[in-house]
């Protein structure tokens, strides 16, 4: 396959290209920079420009681009740098799928990151699958922003385009929110924050990539969760975590230490419960290569 993908630069957009180019697939790169070879374009997001010649050819797009959400404290100033670089970035990657196929030379696939902020911060009494309604407003910051996000994404929807939005969890893999979990297991603070009892949705990076890789030559589409098929507590993901780095899992981090250390990120990114269940990947056909959070972290 012919494959355009902007966002290439972070840990999932990098084990995805490889994995791309593995397999024998063509990627070509969106990037902001001038070009550093033939595999690069240059496009401009915050303006709204893709060279209509980026989508000459291209059988789909994948979208990952966007500003990490653990660039702390979460300043009036990050919050829009959060939003804005994945609104304006999706949008203008839709917009043109949508014009280049109906030009009649565009992709026939889009394939677009979001996330299971999706859903909100906290709802115990939940089982959460892509059937699930999402806020029509309120649920916290990035729940706003995955609202945002995804309409940006269907955009590209309409005759003869397959859209896809990956609602991604916590992804295990260097680079990414478990660097910061070994950390602190590491310092010998690994144990349960609050009670260890909220759910945490998560994802290896190794099955992040494969569902990606499966729903680009499948025909799934719509909100899609990319989470591991076995919940597990943040309990349950720090003590695993503690493992895999040989640290006592024992001393908890109270709610009102996480709130002062993380400020009103707290909330969204660690203090959450959402049981996450990745109902269209699995009735779909999808294995995944590592059913729990113990076989993502090798313990």
């Amino acid at each position: 396959m012919r494959i355009l993908l902007a966002g290439a630069s972070g840990m999932i957009g990098t084990a995805v290209i490889s994995a791309l180019r593995a397999r024998g697939d063509h990627v070509t790169l969106l990037v902001r920079r001038p070009p550093r070879g033939s595999s690069e374009i240059e496009w401009d997001p915050a303006n709204g420009v893709v060279p209509p010649e980026a989508l000459d050819g291209i059988d789909a797009v994948i979208g990952l681009s966007g500003s990490p959400i653990g660039k702390l404290p979460w300043t009036k100033s990050t919050r829009a740098e959060i939003l804005n670089s994945r609104v304006k970035a999706t949008r203008t990657l839709a917009r043109a799928v949508r014009a280049a196929h109906d030009a009649g030379s565009g992709p026939a696939v889009y394939i677009n990151a979001s996330g299971v902020n999706a859903y909100g911060n906290s709802r115990p009494d939940d089982c959460l699958d892509e059937l699930t309604p999402i806020p029509a407003e309120g649920g916290g910051f990035l729940c706003d922003v995955v609202r945002q996000w995804e309409a940006a994404a269907r955009e590209a929807e309409g005759p003869g385009v397959r859209v896809a939005m990956l609602r991604t969890g916590m992804v295990t893999g260097r680079g990414g929110a478990f660097d910061k979990l070994e950390l602190l297991a590491r310092w010998g603070v690994a144990g349960p924050i609050d009670e260890g009892e909220g759910a945490w949705p998560w994802i290896s990076l190794r099955d992040e990539v494969g569902a990606i890789l499966y729903i680009l030559d499948t025909d799934v589409s719509g909100p899609v969760n990319l989470v591991g098929p076995t919940p597990a507590t943040s309990g349950e993901v720090m003590r695993a975590v503690a493992r895999s780095v040989k640290r006592p899992y024992w001393l908890p981090a109270p709610p009102w230490a996480v709130k002062t250390a993380l400020g009103s990120a707290a909330e969204e990114l660690v203090l959450i419960d959402l049981l996450v269940l990745p109902d269209k990947l699995l009735e779909s056909g999808y294995t995944f290569f590592t059913p729990t959070i113990e076989d993502a972290l090798g313990v």
